[in-house]
C-alpha cells in the first residue's frame, strides 16, 4: 500500500482472474487473489485494502454469496470499491448491488487467468482502478478497455467480450 488521500477497498470473489492451472489434474481452480501483487508491482500511489470475500468461479455463486457481497459493500465505510469477479455472472452481482447510494462500485475480471502472460487481467484492473477514482457514484463494469454502466451491459459469449445493451433491449 502507498500513501495518498484516495482509499480503495478491493473485494475479491474468485473467478478466472485468480485461477491456477494444475497440470497433474489438468484443470483450473481458483487460487489466491492476484490483485494485490499486480498493484504492488505497478507501484500504485494510493491506499488500498484487499479483502478475500469469496473464492469461487462465478458460475458457482448463489443468492447467499451475492447477499454477502451486497452486505459487505453496504457496511463498508469506503465509498470507492473495486470487486474482482468472474465474468459469466458479473452482471447478476452488479444487479444485486443496485441502489447503493453514495458509492462508486466497479466490477472487473478477466477472460484469462492473471498468471498468464496473455491475460487481460492487468489491463482490466488498471481500468477498474481509474474508473473507481474518476466515476461518480454508481455501479460500473470495466472490461475490454471500456467502462460500462452495469445495468446496460452484457457478456457476448460468442465474441468473448462485453458490450453495451442496445437501446430498447433489456
Amino acid at each position: 500500500m502507498a500513501g495518498n488521500s484516495l482509499k480503495l477497498k478491493i473485494l475479491t470473489t474468485g473467478g478466472t482472474i485468480d485461477k491456477i492451472y494444475f497440470d497433474s489434474k489438468s484443470e483450473f481452480e481458483v487460487g489466491e487473489p492476484e490483485i494485490g501483487r499486480i498493484l504492488d508491482e505497478a507501484q500504485v500511489a494510493f491506499d488500498y485494502e484487499v479483502v478475500q470475500l469469496l473464492r469461487k468461479d462465478s458460475l458457482e455463486l448463489d443468492d447467499k454469496d451475492r447477499e454477502l457481497i451486497r452486505q459487505t459493500v453496504a457496511e463498508d465505510e469506503c465509498d470507492r470499491i473495486l470487486i474482482t469477479h468472474g465474468t459469466d455472472t458479473m452482471t447478476d452481482t452488479a444487479a444485486v448491488l443496485d441502489g447503493m447510494a453514495g458509492k462508486t462500485i466497479v466490477l472487473t475480471g478477466a477472460l484469462h487467468p492473471a498468471r498468464f502472460r496473455s491475460s487481460d487481467a492487468i489491463f482490466n484492473i488498471g481500468m477498474a482502478v481509474v474508473a473507481a477514482q474518476s466515476m461518480p457514484p454508481g455501479i460500473y463494469i470495466t472490461m475490454n478497455g471500456r467502462v460500462f454502466d452495469a445495468a446496460r451491459v452484457r457478456k457476448n459469449r460468442d465474441h468473448n467480450r462485453f458490450e453495451p445493451v442496445p437501446d430498447g433491449e433489456t
